[in-house]
C-alpha cells in the first residue's frame, strides 16, 4: 500500500495529488455482478482545540527546550529534509495525554517496525539505525506502554510543527474472476514494464528513477490510463480479477490496496505492486477548478455522485489522471511501505525525508479522532513535506466514513530516541543538511 502503498484519503487528496485512497460505497442500482451498499455520510466528530507549535525556530538550528504552549515558529522555506527544516525540542513524553489503548497499539506497531527501523538509512538526517536499538530492545518485553514511551523517547517539532492529516482505508469493491458485462480488468504488473534507476548512470541523479517500456531499442513512456482502459494491455499483462464498477476500481487504485468481494462471498485481497510511471492528477481539483462541484458537493460522496450522474464526462475526467496502478495478490493483512502489516487507527503514511519510517508521532489536532500516538509505517505520492500525515483507519464502512472526511489540522511532535536532542544541539546531525550548533 501506500499500504505497500496503501495511501491517502480525504477530499484534500482528491483535490490534490496522489495517495487519496478512499473508494466510496456504490449508490447506483446493482448489476448482476455487484452488491449495492448504501452511501453513508462523512463522519465529522466534535472538534477539539489543537495545541499550538512549540516556539520560534532558528533556521537550520536546534534551540533550547520550551513548553508545548509557546510562540509560533517561523518555517524554513524550501527545506527538503527534517534536518534542513530544523527541529525544536518539545515537551516530555510523560506530559502528553496518551490514551492507553492507542499507546498499546502504537507499541505493537513500533515493535513490529523495529527491524526495518534499525536497518534503514534515515533520509531525515536526524537518526541512524543504532540510535533506535535501546528502544527496540526494550520494546520486545515492554509492559506499560506509556512508561515505555516516556522512558525511551523525547519529542521534537520539525519546522513550524503545523500538521495536516488526512485519512485512508482498505476499500472493498465487488468483482469476479471472470469477465462480466461492464466489468474492468484488475491488472498485475505487465512483463514489459521497465524500472530504471537513474542513479546508476549519473551521480547527480541518485534517488531518481523512471518507468517505461522499450520500443525500437529506446525507452519510451508506458501506456497511459486511456490506452490501458481501451485495451492496450489485453495480451501484455495478467488479469488478477475483474472489477464490477469502473468508478469503484478507480478509487481503489488511488487507495493502493483493497478487497475484491467475489460472487460466492470469497474475498481476494490485492495490494499495490507498481504503476505505469505516469504522473498523478487529482480529479477533485480539476472538477473544483472547472466549477463542476456546487455547494455541498465538495466531498468524496459529492465527487462520486457527480461522476455517476455524468458518465461520459466523468470517464473523460478520470482519464486525465494518466497514472494507472498494477496490483498483486495479498495473502494476509495490508502491508505498508516498510514491508510490515499496518494497523487501523495507529499506522500513518509520511514523507520519509521528514519522519523516519517506523518512528512514533504524537498528533494534537482539531479533531479528537486524529489526536494521539501514531507510528509512521507507510508512504504515499501526495504525502510530501514536513508534518504531513495520512492516517490509516482499517477496513469496513466505519473506516470509510472516517477516512473520507478526515482533514485535521494541528501540531505534530516526532518521538525520537533519548539523546537525539543533545546530539543535535552539539551539531552532530547525520546526513546532508543536519542542524548546526546554536551560536
Amino acid at each position: 500500500m501506500k499500504v505497500g502503498r496503501l495511501g491517502a484519503g480525504s477530499l484534500a487528496l482528491l483535490l490534490g495529488a496522489c495517495a487519496g485512497r478512499v473508494v466510496p460505497p456504490s449508490v447506483e442500482a446493482a448489476s448482476p455482478a455487484r452488491t449495492v451498499r448504501p452511501m453513508r455520510p462523512v463522519v465529522h466528530p466534535s472538534a477539539v482545540t489543537a495545541e499550538p507549535s512549540v516556539r520560534t525556530l532558528t533556521p537550520g538550528r536546534i534551540v533550547a527546550a520550551t513548553p508545548l504552549l509557546a510562540a509560533p515558529v517561523t518555517p524554513v522555506v524550501g527545506a527538503t529534509t527534517a534536518a534542513a527544516a530544523g527541529v525544536v525540542p518539545g515537551p516530555a513524553v510523560a506530559s502528553l495525554p496518551l490514551d492507553r489503548r492507542q499507546a498499546a497499539a502504537a507499541l505493537g506497531a513500533f515493535r513490529r517496525s523495529c527491524p526495518g527501523l534499525m536497518r534503514r538509512t534515515d533520509p531525515t538526517g536526524l537518526t541512524r539505525g543504532a540510535d533506535w536499538q535501546p528502544a527496540c530492545a526494550a520494546a520486545a518485553s515492554a509492559g506499560e506502554p506509556g512508561d515505555f514511551f516516556a522512558r525511551y523517547f523525547e519529542t521534537v517539532q520539525v519546522g513550524d510543527g503545523k500538521a495536516f492529516a488526512t485519512g485512508y482505508y482498505e476499500p472493498e469493491i465487488a468483482g469476479s474472476l471472470e469477465e462480466r458485462p461492464g466489468s474492468v480488468p484488475i491488472y498485475a504488473r505487465p512483463a514489459d514494464l521497465v524500472d530504471v534507476d537513474l542513479g546508476r548512470f549519473a551521480d547527480d541523479l541518485k534517488g531518481r528513477s523512471v518507468r517505461g517500456k522499450v520500443e525500437g531499442g529506446k525507452l519510451v513512456l508506458y501506456d497511459d490510463r486511456t490506452q490501458i482502459e481501451e485495451g492496450s494491455l489485453a495480451a501484455r499483462a495478467p488479469v488478477l480479477a475483474w472489477a464490477a464498477d469502473p468508478i469503484e476500481f478507480f478509487f481503489l487504485q488511488i487507495q493502493g490496496s483493497g478487497r475484491v468481494r467475489l460472487p460466492d462471498g470469497r474475498v481476494l485481497r490485492i495490494g499495490y505492486d507498481t504503476q505505469n510511471g505516469r504522473g498523478y492528477t487529482g480529479i477533485g481539483k480539476l472538477m473544483r477548478d472547472r466549477g463542476l462541484l456546487g455547494p455541498g458537493q465538495t466531498s468524496m460522496q459529492g465527487i462520486v455522485a457527480w461522476l455517476r450522474a455524468h458518465p461520459d464526462e466523468g470517464r473523460a475526467i478520470m482519464r486525465e489522471n494518466k497514472s494507472f496502478v498494477f496490483f498483486r495478490e495479498l495473502s494476509g493483512a495490508p502491508i505498508g511501505a516498510m514491508g510490515y502489516a499496518v494497523d487501523g487507527q495507529v499506522s500513518a503514511a509520511v514523507d520519509v525525508k521528514f519522519v523516519p519510517l517506523g518512528a512514533p508521532v504524537y498528533l494534537s489536532m482539531d479533531r479528537a479522532d486524529a489526536t494521539g500516538l501514531w507510528v509512521a509505517q507507510d508512504t504515499g505520492g501526495a504525502i510530501k513535506g514536513s508534518n504531513r500525515f495520512d492516517t490509516f483507519w482499517g477496513a469496513g464502512q466505519a473506516a470509510a466514513t472516517v477516512a473520507g472526511g478526515m482533514a485535521a489540522r494541528g501540531t505534530a511532535l516526532l518521538l525520537l530516541p533519548v539523546g537525539t536532542v543533545q546530539r543535535l544541539q552539539a551539531g552532530q546531525g547525520y546526513g546532508q543538511g543536519a542542524p548546526a550548533t546554536q551560536p
